[in-house]
């Protein structure tokens, strides 16, 4: 009995506890119904009011049609900034390699020019001379003159790209290669001019403490170099004065090592 009694008890109580349930979800579905109906109310009050005032939408729409226009003039502006943030960029990225190209150039010529006051055996300066104007001028066809004080000429010496006779002498004060050798000024003409042995593209006068003693003349540059640059013109200058000194001090060498063995050939001759 007692146990039927504790079966009737404890069934009663599962029912009452899922009666509360039931009330209590009753209860918030009873709330929730009141807010939706609340906010219909709010709605429909809310269109009401719009309806009776035909201006307030067209402020409304106005309003947003000023902000997206303002929008979109910020969006452009912003594109605009965009794309010169990106040309600068692209400028920097230029220069950047500019520079880089022009540290480059500087560096070898340094190199260069320690080595052409390495030695002074003179057909070492030329051949260095040469390479040089080949690696950092960009030169295919040229020639390395030299004056010869007693003929009053410039004759070459030392060439690139043409055989040294296809050079032709030339006075001094004839032609572009004299009259640039007589002025000290360096000539700079047309770099895709025609080749021509008569008229070179370019003349760098070789002059040490004023005095000229021979030229660099260029007829033709190398396929992939389409002008001179600026920085062309900076190693014109550069290279005309250290090769003029090392041309300079090797012939003065030279010049002494003849007078040197010649003494002393005519010395060992009087000591027989």
């Amino acid at each position: 009995m007692s146990k039927e009694r504790g079966g009737v008890f404890g069934r009663g109580e599962e029912f009452l506890k899922l009666f509360s349930k039931g009330a209590e979800f009753t209860k918030e579905l009873m709330q929730e119904n009141e807010r939706l109906r609340r906010s219909l109310v709010q709605l429909e009050m809310q269109h009401s009011s719009a309806a009776q005032n035909p201006d307030d939408w067209e402020k409304l729409r106005h309003e947003l049609a000023e902000r997206i226009e303002n929008l979109q003039a910020e969006r452009d502006h912003a594109l605009e900034r965009l794309r010169e943030v990106e040309s600068e960029n692209h400028h920097f990225a230029e220069r950047y390699i500019e520079i880089e190209e022009e540290n480059n150039a500087l560096a070898n010529l340094y190199v260069a020019s320690f080595q052409l006051h390495s030695t002074l055996d003179l057909s070492e300066v030329l051949k260095i001379i040469l390479e040089i104007v080949i690696n950092l001028v960009g030169a295919e066809v040229f020639a390395i003159y030299v004056v010869d004080e007693k003929a009053n000429r410039l004759e070459a010496v030392a060439s690139e790209g043409a055989p040294l006779r296809s050079f032709p002498r030339v006075a001094l004060g004839s032609g572009v290669i004299g009259s640039s050798v007589a002025s000290g000024d360096t000539f700079c003409g047309d770099s895709r001019g025609p080749e021509d042995a008569e008229a070179p593209i370019a003349c760098i006068p070789l002059r040490v403490q004023e005095q000229s003693i021979g030229a660099i003349a260029i007829y033709k540059l190398l396929q992939q170099k389409e002008r001179f640059t600026p920085l062309d013109h900076e190693l014109f200058t550069l290279l005309a004065g250290h090769a003029a000194t090392a041309v300079f001090s090797s012939r003065l060498y030279a010049n002494s090592e003849r007078k040197l063995n010649t003494i002393q050939g005519f010395i060992d001759l009087l000591t027989k």
